[in-house]
């Protein structure tokens, strides 16, 4: 029997505040759900968030990694050169990214094809942990579901406006500690990532026939 694989293509933002609140934003233009966003938060006392697009998406995603809390609500993510513009609920984000480090331009030079294969991904897992301590590109996920993230560019994000229900975050400042919503975390230094999420779901899983895999 064929194990379904599912893919995600789109980017990562990951940022810490002053105030210790940590954020994951997820941008997917190319999803098994379509064009869907979502935001992960983490509070400094580890309450852990998350705020999906869809009622599909917020499904899967909190049957695939750990949270608390989940809401659906929409979820804006607007992309306008060194700009990111996020808007979920009573949080509203303004990114702006800055220069590609060495790591990036070593990601970019991978092809494309190969940068989201399973196999590839999973030889840089030893080579990520060593470089960006906390961060895997493998790993098991929930309900037996295995997961590899395929990094194709990195960019530092160098400033960042926080609020929720009009209250300020606080400036930018790094993902510590990690996040704890799966088996890794974004890099400590605050980045957008240009990424293939592949996540393997087994045959019997009880929400497959909601997806379309590859």
């Amino acid at each position: 029997m064929t194990t379904p694989r599912l893919q995600f293509d789109g980017w990562i933002a990951g940022i810490g505040t002053a105030s210790g609140v940590r954020m994951v934003i997820g941008h997917w233009p190319s999803s098994p759900f379509g064009p869907v966003s979502d935001v992960m938060i983490e509070s400094p006392g580890g309450h852990r968030l998350l705020l999906a697009s869809t009622t599909r998406l917020a499904t899967f995603v909190a049957t695939t990694y750990r949270f608390d809390q989940v809401r659906v609500a929409p979820v804006g993510v607007v992309r306008d050169g060194v700009s990111w513009t996020v808007q979920a609920e009573s949080l509203a984000l303004r990114l702006t990214v800055g220069r590609r480090p060495p790591l990036g331009w070593a990601l970019r030079a991978v092809p494309p094809g190969l940068a989201g294969r399973p196999g590839w991904v999973g030889l840089l897992d030893v080579p990520a942990r060593t470089l960006l301590p906390g961060v895997r590109t493998r790993g098991s996920a929930g309900n037996g579901r295995r997961e590899w993230y395929g990094a194709r560019d990195l960019c530092r994000i160098t400033a960042a406006t926080t609020q929720c229900a009009g209250r300020d975050l606080g400036g930018l400042a790094d993902v510590t500690p990690p996040v704890r919503f799966g088996f890794g975390s974004v890099p400590r230094v605050p980045a957008v990532v240009r990424v293939t999420t592949t996540i393997e779901v087994s045959p019997r899983d009880r929400l497959l026939g909601t997806y379309s895999g590859c």
